[in-house]
């Protein structure tokens, strides 16, 4: 498999095997017009099995999306085909519009204009509660 090297943009790197889809569709990836390249079951010594995203084109990322999707992750910010920085995203303490709050009762189902903002109620657990209903969001896995 020969992957080209990026020269400006990201590699998202040490995602759970299998979520590479997840942050692919979050990211809104599909809408670019650039090289993208999604690495899915790659070898690793750490993880055993992971995904990589390699995106050639610099943009805004959610490093906050990023941390609710997969908190071990690393982004490395490609400029001039070195590494220029490394991001390790953490679980977010407040999370806006990432995912939505399921109790009917809450005031979102029936607000459409209103954000849905959750909060970090349990790091250790990684729980959100709605900041509205206190309802928590469906597992993640």
């Amino acid at each position: 498999m020969n992957i080209d090297s990026i020269k400006n943009g990201f590699v998202i790197d040490h995602i759970k095997a299998g979520k590479s889809m997840e942050i692919y569709h979050y990211l809104n990836l599909e809408s670019l017009d650039c090289q993208v390249a999604i690495i899915k079951n790659a070898s690793s010594k750490r993880m055993l099995r992971k995904d990589i995203i390699k995106i050639d084109a610099e943009l805004d990322i959610d490093v906050d999306a990023l941390g609710y999707i997969d908190s071990n992750i690393t982004v490395n910010i490609i400029k001039n085909g070195f590494i220029f920085r490394k991001i390790h995203p953490e679980l977010p303490d407040r999370i806006t519009d990432i995912i939505k709050c399921t109790n009917p009762r809450c005031i979102t189902s029936v607000e459409q204009e209103i954000h849905h903002i959750f909060k970090l109620t349990d790091r250790d657990n990684a729980v959100y509660r709605c900041i509205y209903c206190e309802s928590t969001p469906k597992t993640r896995e």
